[in-house]
């Protein structure tokens, strides 16, 4: 069974080569490059990555997602971020799957709040010919945004990315319940990276294994994939990369063909070529 990370964020350690922005939100302890990922996954026996353009530190510049899945094409899916308001960004999606093999681009709203602004209509026309996967990063105040935009681009691959970070509390039933909604459309995937984020409590996080059932039931394995959040460090320190791929491996209650699907197989088809 193959395993693929799904969400890992990538920081390099050459900041004259790769400056970050004013006031990153940097990494406890300095780690996560993406050889820190590679030692991290190869001790978890995880197979490839998809690394995530992480905005809280470079924004829009991609250089170090770039380079990295350039060199990196058989373990690497790089995933861009790109401004949904710069003219220019459809271009730079297409020359950034041509030249440097990206492999996916995170969606965010326009500077107008809106996920169906025109600027991200036009990247996401471009991503479609490109060839690539569509990640959609919004919570659910934006569903009425998403419907939109699924409805309009029905044969575009499109992940949501952390199923709008659904959290342990009063409101976590809504929140997966719009989860679940958009369901519907075929084309919409689940990034299961919620558990250790959503949870007020360490490993197992087992007050978030309901939600995760729920979502994976309406959307089935073939349609979700697994992710660690890498660098846990930082992202979901209540867990460990290990622990956060055991939750899948051992403690959730999926039988053997789901959990091939949610850990290695959806992602190979989205993301590695093999749809």
């Amino acid at each position: 069974m193959a395993v693929i990370d799904t969400h890992a964020h990538i920081y390099s350690p050459d900041e004259r080569r790769y400056p970050p922005i004013e006031k990153p939100l940097r990494v406890p302890g300095g780690k996560g490059s993406l050889e820190d990922l590679k030692r991290e996954a190869g001790a978890a026996a995880v197979d490839a990555v998809c690394a995530i353009q992480v905005s809280t530190y470079y924004r829009f510049d991609n250089r170090y997602i770039l380079d990295s899945a350039a060199a990196n094409r058989k373990w690497v899916a790089g995933v861009c971020t790109l401004d949904p308001d710069n003219p220019e960004s459809p271009a730079m999606l297409k020359r950034f799957a041509r030249e440097f093999g990206v492999r996916g681009m995170r969606s965010i709203p326009g500077k107008d709040g809106r996920l169906d602004a025109p600027g991200v209509r036009a990247l996401w026309k471009a991503g479609w010919e490109a060839g690539i996967v569509i990640n959609v990063l919004v919570g659910e105040d934006k569903a009425p945004d998403v419907h939109k935009m699924l409805y309009d681009f029905p044969k575009l691959p499109v992940v949501l990315d952390h199923c709008m970070n659904p959290k342990a509390g009063p409101g976590l039933t809504k929140t997966v319940d719009v989860v679940r909604g958009l369901a519907k459309y075929r084309n919409l995937h689940a990034k299961l990276t919620f558990i250790p984020t959503g949870s007020a409590t360490g490993y197992p996080c087992a007050d978030m294994h309901d939600a995760c059932m729920k979502i994976a039931e309406a959307y089935g394995p073939e349609r979700c994939v697994w992710g660690s959040d890498f660098p846990c460090e930082l992202w979901c320190p209540k867990v460990s990369y290990r622990e956060h791929l055991r939750i899948f491996t051992d403690d959730l209650p999926f039988n053997r063909r789901a959990r091939a699907e949610i850990l290695g197989g959806t992602a190979e088809r989205l993301w590695f070529g093999r749809r």
